[in-house]
């Protein structure tokens, strides 16, 4: 069978919770996921009620059992393209075509992306081994972990410093680097008063040892002690699909949903982190829960809307 209700592209927090919604619901639904989750380097995942410190990898193990077990189709791969069907044939309304990698073929109502973002993260020595481990970017999610440790906080991007008054909040010795970036003399008045220690050189990269952050190497040669750093790296969305079929962006440049995921083209939903950089594991599945039930919703007025043209045309159900 190659022809669904619902086809989600992303098989993260959000696309197995909009499948499980809509499997519950009785809709023929395949989820397509290439299995490079963006948390995969993460040992744990916090701040998920009810599953604080569960491995994202049994998560989504959990997830997609649970999706099977309603009758989901889970199928492992890319998608090429989505395009729109030249017809919509009056039985199912079918209006996309679906195509992966490997030349398969999916014909379907409706559309759920989910296929998240990607870290533009510095490119300095030691910062892609350590990413997810001690080099880190969301204090909600790993702060409690690293408390009252020696933290630092890597600048270089305009939302570095408000980061590192952030961080502030879980260590009483947080050294913010400057990383070459001059500092304005009211901005450095409120890094002290906070106690943040503030380093101006540029840094070289990360020192590790016995596979442990130690500390953050200069330019100059002088080493900082620190068990840990975090850094705001630059969210890309992974949206091609998404602006493949035209949806409309913010001026932000990321793709415009309303508050339950559905896009400026008809038929096609977005959720998580695919159109909300800021969205942790549970509001992700969150979006997408809310996501599903407008696409039931959607469906089931479809539904009504072919039964009462069946039944003027005296044509069977």
């Amino acid at each position: 069978m190659n022809e669904y209700d619902v086809v989600i592209i992303g098989g993260g927090a959000a696309g197995l919770s909009a499948a499980l919604v809509l499997t519950r619901a009785l809709r023929r639904v395949a989820v397509i996921d290439a299995g490079q989750p963006r948390n995969a380097p993460a040992a744990h995942m916090q701040g998920f009620l009810g599953s604080d410190g569960l491995p994202p990898t049994e998560l989504l193990a959990s997830g997609r059992r649970e999706v099977a077990g309603y009758g989901g189709h889970l199928l492992s791969g890319r998608v090429g393209s989505i395009s729109h069907l030249p017809a919509a044939p009056a039985a199912g309304q079918l209006r996309f075509e679906v195509i992966l990698d490997d030349g398969s073929t999916l014909r379907i109502r409706r559309v759920l992306v989910t296929t998240g973002l990607r870290d533009d993260i510095p490119d300095l020595p030691g910062v892609r081994e350590r990413w997810g481990r001690d080099l880190l970017h969301c204090p909600y999610c790993h702060g409690h972990e690293v408390r009252d440790q020696p933290l630092g906080v890597l600048g270089g991007s305009p939302e570095a410093l408000a980061h590192a008054h952030l961080v502030r909040q879980w260590s009483p010795d947080v050294v913010f680097f400057a990383h070459g970036d001059p500092l304005t003399a009211d901005q450095r008045e409120l890094l002290a008063a906070r106690a943040i220690g503030v380093v101006d050189a540029p840094v070289a990269g990360l020192v590790v040892e016995d596979d442990r952050l130690t500390g953050v190497e200069l330019v100059t040669g002088q080493v900082v002690p620190r068990a840990a750093v975090f850094v705001r790296p630059r969210f890309v969305p992974n949206d091609t699909l998404l602006t493949g079929l035209g949806c409309a962006k913010h001026d932000n440049g990321w793709v415009a949903v309303d508050a339950t995921g559905r896009t400026s083209i008809a038929g096609v939903w977005a959720a998580g982190n695919a159109v909300n950089p800021r969205a942790q594991v549970i509001t992700a599945a969150g979006e997408g829960s809310s996501a599903a039930i407008a696409i039931n919703n959607d469906l089931v007025d479809e539904d009504v809307r072919i039964a009462v043209t069946k039944s003027r045309l005296g044509l069977p159900l």
